[in-house]
């Protein structure tokens, strides 16, 4: 069986690593993964996204529009945007924070992520909108969003992972010293 995944947001969020730390944990399994990444306006705060296929005889790393099981999505406004692949009964974990895109930021435009929030929530039945301000300011470090997120999703179980699976891989690819902030934000529960 093949999972389909998108994973989005913009530059600086840690769209990719928390990508290729899903890749890790399904290789460790012995699963076939298929990726595709925008990493170029990483570096400008732009748009971010990640394909991520897991399964067998996977021929293309890209998911066609309706079928991804689940969007994790770093940003709302991203993850408005990501919503086409989503299938019908699929599953969304998304931040409750807006990033202002440098193209509202420079023209004085409105973003409002309650409006994508609201959206969001009309639209998508399996919805997981996280309190990532507060759980942050818990955890005392903004650089760990991605994990935070990586943890609901897992918790889902919507990515054919688990949490002690996650955890090893966790172990396995982030430095020593950032090592106990990323397994508490990992853990963190809103």
């Amino acid at each position: 069986m093949t999972k389909n995944i998108v994973l989005t947001g913009v530059g600086g969020q840690g769209t990719v690593l928390a990508s290729k730390l899903i890749a890790a944990a399904a290789m460790a399994k012995g699963l076939e993964v298929k990726s595709a990444e925008t990493i170029g306006m990483a570096q400008r705060g732009g748009s971010v996204f990640s394909h991520l296929r897991i399964g067998d005889s996977i021929d293309c790393p890209m998911i066609a529009y309706g079928e991804a099981d689940i969007i994790l999505g770093f940003e709302p406004g991203e993850t408005v945007r990501m919503l086409p692949y989503l299938k019908k009964d699929g599953f969304v974990v998304v931040s409750d924070r807006a990033v202002t895109p440098v193209t509202a930021s420079l023209t004085g435009g409105n973003y409002d992520s309650k409006a994508m929030l609201d959206y969001l929530s009309n639209k998508v039945d399996n919805l997981k909108i996280i309190d990532t301000g507060k759980a942050l300011d818990d955890l005392g470090s903004a650089k760990v969003l991605n994990v935070l997120l990586l943890g609901a999703a897992i918790r889902s179980g919507e990515l054919g992972i688990t949490e002690d699976e996650m955890r090893e891989t966790i172990r396995s690819k982030v430095p020593p010293k950032f090592l106990e902030l990323n397994m508490k934000a990992f853990d963190y529960t809103a």
